[in-house]
């Protein structure tokens, strides 16, 4: 298992993924992505709020503190 994490970009904000989750390979992490970016856009559409939302998939803590 790979532990990859999702780092949430919003507006301009970033918001690391401290925790991550433990993944068998590239292809569930980017399901994972997209179902996470999915969740995001149903709430977003709920709330009528525009945002610019990228999700980014790394392994490793890449400095994040």
């Amino acid at each position: 298992m790979i532990r990859y994490f999702f780092d949430i970009r919003d507006d301009g904000h970033l918001y690391p993924d401290e925790e991550g989750l433990d993944l068998n390979d590239l292809r569930d992490a980017k399901m994972e992505a997209a179902h996470t970016m999915a969740d995001i856009a149903r709430d977003a559409g709920r709330s009528g709020d525009d945002h610019d939302v990228t999700i980014e998939v790394r392994t490793g803590k890449c400095g994040f503190r």
